[in-house]
Formats: C-alpha cells, sequence, structure tokens
C-alpha cells in the first residue's frame, strides 16, 4: 500500500537559483539529497547565474549522488531570470522554489505537497528559522533582528504561525504548474521581491497562499554590520523602484522604514527654518530609542548575554535606517520624488 502511494506521488521540479554561493550550496544540496519523498519523483534544476566562485564546482560533483539533477545557465545573472528558466524546464506538475542560502527538513517537500493538496491551494511555504553563519556576537544579534518583530515588521515567515493559515506571500514556495500558464511567469524587471510581485499577481487571479509552520527551513543571513547594511538598503530600494513599471510589490509594513527616515530628514531640515520641527526630530528619535531599547532589554534577558544590550540596538539600526534610505532612493531613481 506504501509503495502504491509513493508511485501516485506527483513528480515535483525542484528550481534552486545560485551565484557565488560556495559557502552555502553544499549545506543546501546536501538537506535536498536527504529528503524522504522518493528521488525518482524528484528533478533538481540548479540556475546558476555565471558563478566565478567553486559553486559551479561542487553542484558537479553532486551530479553524481543526485538522480535527474540538472545544472543551468543563467547568462543574465538575476534571480527572476533564474526562476523562469527553471520554471521553463521543469518538467513536474509541482514546482518548487528553493534558495541555494538555505536548509531544508528532510520533510520539506513532502509536506509542501501534502498541504498543497489537502487546502487546496495554489502556493504553499513553511517558516523560515534564521541561523547565524558565524558564531559571532554580532552575527548573532543579526540573526535575531532578522526573526523580531520589531526588525520584520509582522512577516509570519519568518516569525513563525501556531496554525496553517492564508497569507499574502511566502519563502520560495510549491506551487501548481498550471499557475505560470494561467497568470504567466516572475517579472524579470524586478531584481528583488519578483516573489511579493508574483504572489500579489496570484492572489488578484484568486490564487490562495497558504503558510505552514510544520514546513521549516534555514536561512543563513549576512554576518557582518557592513555586509548587512548594503543588503537592507537593497531591500529598501526594491520595495519602491518597482513604482517605475506601475507594480506595487509591497504592504504597508515595507513602507514604515521609509516613513520613520522620510520624518528624521524631513523635520531635521524643516528645523531650521522652524524651531518647531526640531522638537519633532528628536521626538521621533526618542521613540525609536525608546522601542528599539526595550525589545533590546527584552533579547538580553532572553539570551542571558550582555552583549546583546549593546549589539541588538545597532543591529535594530543597521536594519531599519539603510532599508529607509533604499526606498527612498528608489523613489527617487523611479522619479517618483
Amino acid at each position: 500500500m506504501e509503495n502504491l502511494q509513493k508511485n501516485n506521488l506527483p513528480l515535483v521540479s525542484i528550481v534552486v537559483p545560485c551565484r557565488n554561493e560556495e559557502k552555502f550550496i553544499e549545506k543546501c544540496l546536501e538537506s535536498i539529497l536527504n529528503q524522504d519523498y522518493p528521488k525518482k519523483k524528484l528533478e533538481i534544476l540548479i540556475v546558476d547565474g555565471m558563478s566565478d566562485d567553486r559553486t559551479r564546482n561542487i553542484i558537479e560533483n553532486y551530479k553524481l549522488k543526485i538522480e535527474n539533477l540538472k545544472l543551468l545557465d543563467n547568462p543574465k545573472k538575476i534571480t527572476p531570470c533564474a526562476f523562469n528558466i527553471g520554471i521553463k524546464q521543469a518538467k513536474g506538475e509541482i514546482i518548487i522554489i528553493m534558495a541555494a542560502h538555505s536548509s531544508y527538513e528532510k520533510d520539506y517537500i513532502s509536506k509542501c505537497v501534502k498541504y498543497l493538496n489537502e487546502y487546496d491551494a495554489d502556493n504553499v511555504g513553511g517558516v523560515i528559522k534564521t541561523l547565524s553563519a558565524k558564531n559571532r556576537i554580532i552575527a548573532k544579534a543579526i540573526t535575531i533582528s532578522l526573526s523580531h518583530i520589531f526588525g520584520t515588521g509582522g512577516s509570519y515567515f519568518r516569525m513563525g504561525v501556531k496554525e496553517p493559515r492564508w497569507v499574502d506571500t511566502v519563502f520560495g514556495g510549491c506551487y501548481r504548474r498550471e499557475i505560470f500558464d494561467k497568470i504567466g511567469f516572475f517579472d524579470e524587471r524586478l531584481v528583488r521581491n519578483q516573489d511579493l510581485e508574483f504572489n500579489l499577481r496570484l492572489r488578484k487571479a484568486g490564487g490562495k497562499i497558504l503558510l505552514v509552520p510544520d514546513i521549516v527551513s534555514y536561512y543563513y543571513p549576512k554576518s557582518n554590520l557592513k555586509d548587512f547594511f548594503k543588503h537592507n538598503f537593497k531591500d529598501g530600494f526594491w520595495v519602491t523602484y518597482p513604482l517605475k513599471f506601475g507594480l506595487k510589490t509591497f504592504s504597508w509594513r515595507h513602507l514604515m522604514p521609509l516613513f520613520f527616515v522620510s520624518g528624521l530628514i524631513g523635520s531635521g531640515i524643516l528645523g531650521f527654518f522652524l524651531s518647531i520641527f526640531f522638537g519633532l526630530f528628536f521626538f521621533i528619535i526618542g521613540l525609536y530609542l525608546l522601542v528599539n531599547i526595550y525589545f533590546s532589554v527584552k533579547i538580553t534577558i532572553k539570551e542571558k548575554n550582555l552583549g546583546y544590550l549593546f549589539l541588538t540596538p545597532i543591529t535594530f539600526v543597521t536594519r531599519h535606517v539603510p532599508y529607509g534610505l533604499g526606498s527612498i532612493w528608489g523613489l527617487i531613481k523611479a522619479k517618483i520624488l
């Protein structure tokens, strides 16, 4: 009976975009290799953006271990192009987008397929557990800021949920193949946030997106403040820049850093002309610092390490300020400001 059920399982195509991921691609591939979903029912498509490190060599070695693993080229080197290359090459009834910078629980694929069918969903995803790539307190503080409500703005797939719920987007995603025939592919004008735009289009077409706490992946963020700053600036930029193309890819939570930083800049400049705006400037900073310190103290108590009291406020600032600056720059480049 069990063998009969396995034979009736759908073919699943896994699409993994990557570029210069020599530090993480092996963890990703190992987690795929260890999946409990029948290997003969899997097709793994690694779409590489012409990596110039050891990424391609590592993938070639894994082709000897993993049946039906293919390495595809992505000459344009951007994520939505990789998605589309993989989807167009995929043979599976179900297509799962996985990130090379992540690893996955062994039942990730089987649970994606299970919940996709049980809930008659069009896209299913799980929660991300953010792990530190390095065993240093600053790296751990960055990790905490990305899974805390003050750092994420209430992103369910980052914070976690207690039971399955319908949401506006998920990490990666497990899609029915016919969805791409119905609403098209990922927008290749968007270097980032292409998943938000696609899922918004999916929902407008009547599609349903399910977040399931039992589906678990592990994400490894930037481990130093300089890279974390750059990453958040780019994230903020791609929140607003798609408006240039008439695309809205954000929800209100994505705009909070923009409002915060704009409020600081605007009140600071106007304060030189009207002193009341200096009062507003210091009120905004004071309120932000109070909230920041409040959450940082709670994190310090929970982690039982005084170092977090000094580092967590910095990581929150490094999350919010460049994100807001990036959003402002996105509006300028889009010729909206």
